[in-house]
């Protein structure tokens, strides 16, 4: 029993012993390995992380220093925004699973966008930002300057106007603790997601060009720098939460480079952990196994590989709890 650590990670060790428990205190323990052996983490976030308020702990594995860069969604760019700025409207749906088509229909005249139990509050969220995002914009586009989408976030936070809106304690904003590290953050796909579609609306009307807001190629060249700069060492990690295009896009650089560059003095990524509930023979990327990373060059034989096949939202909290020393 590790006694150094609060009553949560004693909990933990003491009783996560066997399949997906004991595999997620092998990698919980392998994270923290990997930390202390001086290397750095990537943290991946699909699903609906951040509606999930997942931020609670990310946000102090980010002011911590338990993760130095993070690739998600565009959902989860914005959610943890939209939690910050308009948390008491939203409604939470227990029996969301009895709801009938009537009653979604409802719902969606009431205002309210659903994931899962919880909705979403069109107005006081979405169109809450999109008011001052849409002013970063266009003075971004009318001096003819580009960023990248987490960056125009970034400078929404810290400008301070959303301050007004906090209906959250800050502390418990992913978003907020990265903008205030300047984290680095890769959004692939990022065009899928409600302020992608407001942002082609503005492109449609002809008021802002397409190009303001970097997109894919973009992000890959910028990690494809970072990645080169930060894999010396002990190397970068990847603790990937889901699946999807915030896992596959970033994970790719590795192979981009070593095979479509001919860079081979390019490392592997150091350490992989999944956390998805996916069944690998769906075929999805999602529900493949570490080993069959290692096919298409990304992982090497000796990277130390952890999958627990489990919620996300019950797995992730637990193992962040462990590494914060909870």
């Amino acid at each position: 029993m590790n006694t150094t650590k609060g009553p949560v990670s004693q909990f933990i060790e003491h009783h996560y012993r066997h399949f997906n428990a004991a595999a997620l205190m092998d990698a919980a323990k392998g994270y923290e390995t990997h930390l202390a052996e001086g290397g750095k983490m990537m943290i991946t976030l699909a699903g609906a992380m951040s509606t999930a308020e997942l931020g609670i702990s990310l946000a102090e594995m980010i002011r911590h220093d338990k993760v130095h860069i993070i690739s998600c969604t565009g959902a989860n760019l914005e959610e943890d925004l939209m939690n910050l700025v308009a948390h008491k409207h939203y409604k939470r749906v227990p029996h969301y699973r009895d709801l009938s088509p009537k009653e979604e229909w409802e719902l969606l005249e009431q205002g309210y966008n659903r994931v899962t139990d919880t909705c979403i509050p069109e107005e006081e969220a979405f169109r809450k930002l999109q008011k001052h995002i849409h002013e970063l914009w266009k003075d971004a586009n009318a001096k003819g300057e580009r960023f990248f989408p987490h960056e125009f976030m970034y400078k929404l936070l810290l400008s301070g106007v959303l301050e007004q809106y906090y209906e959250i304690d800050p502390k418990h904003s992913w978003m907020l603790a990265a903008a205030e590290k300047n984290l680095p953050i890769v959004v692939p796909g990022w065009e899928d997601s409600t302020m992608g579609n407001i942002f082609s609306s503005y492109v449609v009307k002809g008021e802002i060009k397409s190009t303001t807001v970097k997109g894919g190629i973009d992000y890959m060249v910028w990690l494809t720098d970072w990645y080169r700069k930060n894999s010396g060492g002990k190397g970068v990690g990847f603790f990937q939460i889901g699946g999807g295009i915030a896992g596959d896009f970033p994970i790719c650089v590795v192979p981009m480079m070593y095979q479509d560059l001919g860079w081979k003095d390019v490392p592997f990524w150091s350490y992989f952990c999944q956390i998805s509930d996916s069944t690998t023979s769906y075929g999805s990327y999602s529900g493949a196994v570490p080993n069959e990373k290692i096919t298409w060059g990304k992982l090497d034989i000796h990277t130390p590989k952890f999958i627990v096949e489990s919620d996300a939202t019950i797995v992730a909290p637990l193992i962040f709890a462990w590494l914060l020393g909870y």
